[in-house]
């Protein structure tokens, strides 16, 4: 199953991973599937047209080709200068375990760590770039480039490591991931190799970098090199490990850990400071006010700011709020996000979560708790809205 996630991803089908990984669909499998087949799987007619032409080109492959190769994009030309995030996955404890296990049973652990981790890093846009047993290499802004390809990496990481603390050994112990990050400079898309071992290859520091930050890891946790950092500051919540001596590297290099996702509404004002003064758009601002002290007066009013990115609509915002600092009046603000559009009602969560301050070393209880008080202050009986508010919020603290 290692591979279907990022086989998926380079069709453009990734969203289709569950239905192929709880039906157990792997490679040798997946060569035998009929077009009744896709359909069982939930499949609508585009995508199964598109997963049988791609079964059609694994038939042309030589026998003995490494399936693992077809994870990789290709680049379709010469090498390129990119500036790359590359990230380095290691399982905790591999050979110990390896030593515990028959071996049959170790290759399904791997199995199913390496489908778990390339399915977050599939489902962030990231390229598998090579799986080797324990370890997991992967690639944000090759052969595709995003201009939030850092943080994607972060969040992919983060997401991977959850997936394999999720993972239970046949001994019964949960198994554990560590990862480093580091952004950088590269020349990818040189072909080295021959025949099943031919890959392409990243000439740089950045991936050597990875790999050290992951050697330093603690278990489950992600660190990150200072040029990662730069990227997606304001975005997570970390911890500044200081300078820290890494194998082969002349000087102590910047390192940080990553705790976790920043607050929404922190996230935001980090991505969209305000700056710059507010010109030529007293027309809107004075448009905003009049409506404003309409509500004041009972007659409750909406506007809508809708255009194009960067024409000052988050600017414009702040200006309001600016103007009304000294009046009485309750903020609500709610955020979409690109990378839980998959959530329902994600927005509404994330609010509930801020107004009762919920952190994320919380436990469900006191979680629980908090979130009653927040309900409290409005009504004094929560006995219908209390547990369909705890339902929701649930789902992001399962």
């Amino acid at each position: 199953m290692s591979d279907i996630a990022a086989w998926l991803a380079r069709l453009g089908l990734d969203k289709y991973t569950e239905a192929f990984t709880a039906n157990e669909v792997d490679f040798n499998a997946l060569r035998h599937l009929s077009e009744e087949d896709l359909s069982a799987l939930g499949l609508p007619l585009g995508p199964r047209r598109k997963v049988l032409a791609a079964i059609a080109a694994l038939d042309t492959m030589p026998p003995g080709n490494s399936v693992s190769a077809l994870v990789r994009a290709p680049s379709g030309g010469e090498a390129e200068r990119r500036q790359l995030t590359v990230v380095f996955i290691d399982l905790v404890g591999s050979t110990e375990l390896s030593q515990q296990l028959d071996p049959e049973e170790m290759r399904d652990v791997l199995r199913a760590y390496q489908s778990a981790v390339s399915t977050e890093i599939a489902r962030y846009d990231g390229c598998v770039a090579k799986l080797m047993g324990d370890g997991v290499l992967a690639y944000f802004g090759w052969p595709r480039a995003h201009e939030d390809d850092a943080e994607r990496a972060v969040r992919a990481s983060l997401a991977a490591a959850a997936a394999t603390a999720n993972l239970t050994s046949p001994l019964g112990k949960s198994l554990a991931a560590r990862i480093g990050i580091a952004t950088g400079l590269v020349v990818v898309g040189d072909l080295i190799g021959e025949g099943s071992a031919q890959e392409e290859a990243v000439v740089g520091e950045t991936p050597n970098h990875a790999a050290r930050l992951q050697a330093l890891a603690e278990p489950n946790s992600v660190v990150i090199a200072d040029s990662t950092q730069r990227l997606v500051a304001g975005m997570f919540e970390m911890i500044d490990l200081g300078l820290q001596q890494l194998k082969g590297f002349a000087a102590p290099v910047p390192t940080w850990r990553i705790i976790g996702e920043a607050d929404t509404e922190g996230r935001f004002d980090a991505l969209h400071g305000v700056a710059t003064p507010l010109v030529g758009r007293s027309e809107e601002l004075e448009l905003l006010l009049q409506r404003w002290q309409q509500a004041r007066k009972g007659k409750g009013q909406a506007v809508m700011l809708s255009g194009e990115p960067g024409i000052g609509k988050s600017r414009l915002t702040a200006a309001l709020e600016e103007r009304l600092g000294t009046e009485p009046h309750a903020r609500l603000r709610y955020f979409c996000s690109p990378y839980h559009v998959n959530s329902a009602l994600y927005p509404v969560i994330k609010q509930l979560e801020r107004a009762a301050r919920l952190g994320t070393s919380d436990s469900a209880s006191a979680k629980l708790d908090k979130l009653e008080a927040l309900m409290l202050r409005s009504t004094p009986d929560i006995t219908e809205e209390g547990p369909l508010l705890a339902a929701l919020a649930m789902r992001r603290w399962r």
